[in-house]
């Protein structure tokens, strides 16, 4: 398969330099003027090619706007990152005066449709370099195989991404208007709160005899339940639930209807639906154990208040997908755990803990898999721990040594590869180079030692949980763009939205059936990339709707 690397020169060329790979001189290279690049992609994609650019973001939205898909590509940003910090790699091999030009270099979420800005940061690298230290340092890391797979698939996900910020999830702003108004009533002046907030204000202020109370200053209201003799330190919701006063319930829907005004009301319609989409910028690799984060619009904290208002277009559905308890699956097939394998062939792996005899119930088997993965290992939780141990050693073995490994100082590592940082200073862990005099009391230490356990314990959990979702849409991607014939992504079945474990696509009605087939497929295929042959299952609620909300 060629490799193709392409570089800027200025505003309105691009280089192009053919079959890039550690074996030849550099191979051959075009200029091409920036209006003539969708057409040379288009043609070239043709035949198996692999496109190695300095960033997704920068290069690949303009290419959807011409109408042009690609199906490979070699994210130099992502992989870069994924280099640095995997303890399977020698580091030497990735310095250079450029390493922290890369190190630095941010994705691009602009809204400008130009290919390129202006300025930017990534003018000053060169991707040609930059790509053979990355195949070098793959070649000759202790696991080249994994870290390929992963850059694959991480590159993968940066198409995903952007396609996704391309289609917008079809969003009907008169149905949210409709929401916004049943909850809220009319919409309001600007800094006028809604009717719905004021009468339920009027009611709080009454309650706790606090005439000019602002229930939307933590100070205020913590001094106003404070002074009707209520035990309270903070003023969080779960703090106010364990409380008995008249005045909680209103005040508690008060907090979840502001909430919604903040996060999902009308300046979020205004801002964030265009044409009948919304659209946010997805980033892969935003989170450092390698999920995604969002930037515009909360993409990826979309509250069920407002998903009724995702609805398909006419002729078209959503096949919604999500798989059950992916982490602790994921933990079975990393540590290869038979008996917690045996479990998850159950499309509920709690019930199927409970059917083995690990232990008496599935709240058990919950509360115990929680605390094992994300250190709750005291209380309750803790109180499972030996019997899971017994049941399960390798995989609670799996978790622990990365626990231990943490509170030393260690790097950890997922599945694929992806590393760990460093604790932080301070953290009372044994980093390298940190200072005696900042590292506090031994109790400090022992505690703050401690809490990085707890996170190198979930994080290689975690960590390759987003390996396999990674898999899941790379692969899920492709077969959509196989089942639907001609046209654009857009014309297409093509995902529209990604959370951890749960995906969305749009889809011609006519095809949902398949699609929720080959959803059900990849997911399957992202179990054998990961885990080979070893039997271990990732069942999927897949539902065809015409609104998302319907799907819960």
């Amino acid at each position: 398969m060629d490799r193709i690397v392409l570089v800027r020169r200025g505003e309105r060329e691009v280089e192009v330099w053919r079959s890039i790979d550690e074996d030849d001189d550099g191979g051959a290279s075009t200029v091409l003027a920036t209006g003539d690049l969708p057409d040379y992609v288009r043609e070239r994609e043709s035949s198996p090619v692999r496109w190695v650019w300095d960033d997704t973001t920068r290069w690949y939205p303009a290419l959807l706007d011409a109408g042009v898909r690609v199906e490979r590509c070699w994210d130099l940003r992502l992989s870069h990152a994924l280099l640095r910090r995997s303890p399977f790699v020698d580091q030497r091999l990735l310095a250079g005066e450029q390493a922290r030009g890369w190190d630095a270099l941010a994705p691009v979420t602009a809204t400008d449709a130009a290919l390129f800005p202006l300025t930017d940061p990534a003018d000053r690298l060169d991707p040609i370099a930059e790509h053979r230290r990355q195949q070098e340092a793959l070649a000759a890391s202790d696991e080249p195989g994994r870290l390929a797979l992963l850059i694959a698939a991480e590159s993968a996900g940066a198409l995903v991404a952007a396609e996704m910020t391309h289609a917008g999830l079809p969003w009907r702003a008169d149905v949210h208007e409709a929401l916004l108004a049943a909850l809220l009533g009319p919409r309001p002046a600007a800094g006028v709160r809604p009717a719905g907030l004021e009468r339920l204000l009027t009611g709080i202020r009454e309650a706790f005899a606090a005439p000019a109370l602002n229930p939307d200053s933590p100070g205020e209201l913590l001094r106003a339940l404070q002074a009707a003799g209520l035990p309270v330190e903070d003023t969080r919701s779960w703090t106010l639930q364990e409380l008995d006063h008249p005045g909680i319930p209103a005040l508690l829907e008060y907090k979840k209807l502001s909430r919604l005004v903040q996060a999902n009301g009308w300046n979020w319609l205004d801002t964030w639906v265009r044409d009948g989409r919304f659209r946010a910028w997805f980033l892969p690799g935003g989170v450092v154990t390698g999920r995604w984060a969002s930037t515009g619009g909360g993409a990826l904290s979309m509250p069920l208040q407002v998903r009724p208002a995702a609805v398909a277009d006419d002729g078209w559905r959503f096949v919604v997908a999500d798989v059950a308890q992916l982490e602790p699956r994921v933990l079975a097939g990393m540590s290869r755990d038979q008996a917690m394998a045996e479990a998850a062939r159950s499309s509920d792996l709690y019930s199927g803990m409970v059917a083995g005899g690990a232990v008496a119930s599935r709240a058990e088997a919950k509360l115990g898999m929680l605390g094992a993965m994300y250190g709750g290992t005291r209380g309750e939780s803790g109180r499972m721990m030996p019997r899971l141990t017994r049941r399960y050693p390798r995989a609670i073995g799996l978790v622990e040594e990365a626990a231990r490994a943490g509170e030393r100082g260690e790097v950890v590592h997922t599945l694929l590869g992806r590393g760990s940082p460093f604790p932080a200073r301070g953290s009372g862990a044994d980093a390298p180079g940190e200072p005696p005099e900042e590292r506090g009391s031994v109790e400090d230490r022992d505690r703050r030692r401690r809490a990085w356990g707890r996170f190198t314990r979930n994080f290689v959990v975690q960590g390759t949980g987003a390996e396999w979702a990674l898999c899941w849409l790379a692969d899920l991607r492709n077969r959509l763009w196989r089942l639907g014939g001609t046209g654009t992504v857009s014309e297409r079945p093509h995902l529209v939205f990604f959370l951890h474990d749960e995906v969305v696509v749009h889809a011609p009605a006519a095809l949902a059936d398949a699609v929720a087939e080959e959803v059900r497929q990849a997911a399957a295929e992202a179990g054998r990339l990961l885990f080979g042959g070893f039997p271990i299952d990732f069942p999927l609620d897949v539902a065809v709707v015409r609104s998302w909300a319907d799907a819960d």
